[in-house]
C-alpha cells in the first residue's frame, strides 16, 4: 500500500509537529505590528548612521579628501547592508525591531532564513524603505495575505508572530467499548501523514455531513488498518474505531517515555 501522507497534508522536514501529529502553523504579523517593528528598526539604524557619520567625519578631518568619500560610502554599505544582514542571520530572523514586537521572520516554507535571505531582504529594504520612505512597502504588506514587503517576495520571506498561545483540540478519548480490545491489540505507530489526518478528521468530524463523515472515517479505518492487528470488534463505527487507535498510541507513548525517563534516571544515579 503507497503512502497516504500526501494524500491528506503536505509536511515539509521544516513543519513542527506534535507528538499528537498536529501540525503547527505560525500565523502572518499584522501590519500594525509590522509597521512599528520596522520603525523601531529605521531608529536604531539612523542613530547607527549619524554615529559613524560623526566618527567618520572626525577622521575625515585628518585624511584627504577621496580618502574620505570611500569611507562614508563604506559607512553606508556597513550600515544599511552588512548591519541587517549580519543580525537577522544571527538571530534567525530577529531585528531588534522585530525581538520588542516578538516577530520573526521564516521563509516560505516556515524554515529559518539564511544569509542568503538577509541580505536580498536588506538590500531591497534599503530601496523601498529609505529610499522611498517606506511607501512601496507599506501598500505591499497591506496588499499581501501574509504582510511581505517587495523584499520578502524577493527573498521568499514572510514575518510571522512567535509570540502566539496555542490551542490545541482536546486529544481523542478511549470509546469505553473498545478499551479491552485496545488493550491487547498490536498497534505500529502511524505514518507521520496518516497521524495527522486521523487527528485533523477526529477534532472536525462534528462539523461535517453524516455522509462526508462517514465516507471519511471509512477510508481512514481502512489505512489505519494496515498498522494495526486484529481488527476491532464488529459493529464498530469508524470514528469509535480511529479514536481508540489514537487514544492507545497515545497511552502507549507515554508510558514508554515514562520508561526511558525511569531508565535514565537510574544510570545517572549511578554515576
Amino acid at each position: 500500500m503507497s503512502e497516504p501522507g500526501p494524500t491528506f497534508a503536505s509536511l515539509t522536514a521544516d513543519d513542527h509537529v506534535t507528538g499528537e501529529a498536529v501540525a503547527l502553523d505560525l500565523p502572518p504579523a499584522s501590519l500594525g505590528a509590522r509597521i512599528v517593528s520596522g520603525l523601531i528598526d529605521v531608529l536604531l539604524t539612523l542613530v547607527v548612521l549619524v554615529v559613524a557619520i560623526l566618527v567618520l567625519g572626525i577622521a575625515a578631518l585628518q585624511s584627504d579628501g577621496a580618502l574620505a568619500h570611500v569611507a562614508l560610502i563604506g559607512t553606508l554599505i556597513l550600515v544599511f547592508l552588512v548591519l541587517p544582514t549580519t543580525v537577522e542571520t544571527l538571530t534567525r530572523g530577529r531585528s531588534l525591531g522585530k525581538l520588542a514586537m516578538g516577530l520573526r521572520t521564516v521563509r516560505d516554507d516556515a524554515g529559518p532564513i539564511t544569509a542568503q535571505h538577509a541580505f536580498v531582504r536588506a538590500l531591497i529594504g534599503f530601496v523601498e524603505i529609505y529610499v522611498f520612505s517606506g511607501v512601496p512597502a507599506f501598500f505591499s504588506a497591506m496588499l499581501s495575505s501574509k504582510g511581505k514587503r517587495l523584499g520578502d517576495y524577493a527573498a521568499g520571506t514572510y514575518v510571522v508572530r512567535s509570540r502566539v498561545r496555542l490551542q490545541l483540540a482536546p486529544p481523542a478519548l478511549m470509546p469505553p467499548e473498545l478499551t479491552r480490545w485496545a488493550r491487547t491489540a498490536d498497534m505500529s505507530a502511524l505514518p507521520t501523514g496518516l497521524a495527522l489526518a486521523v487527528r485533523q478528521y477526529l477534532g472536525r468530524q462534528a462539523s461535517l455531513d453524516p455522509q462526508h463523515r462517514h465516507e471519511m472515517g471509512v477510508r481512514l479505518a481502512d489505512l489505519v488498518a494496515a498498522h494495526v492487528a486484529p481488527p476491532p470488534p464488529p459493529g464498530t463505527s469508524p470514528q469509535a474505531y480511529l479514536a481508540a487507535v489514537v487514544a492507545s498510541r497515545r497511552e502507549r507513548d507515554l508510558v514508554r517515555l515514562r520508561r526511558d525517563a525511569a531508565l535514565r534516571d537510574r544510570l545517572t544515579a549511578r554515576r
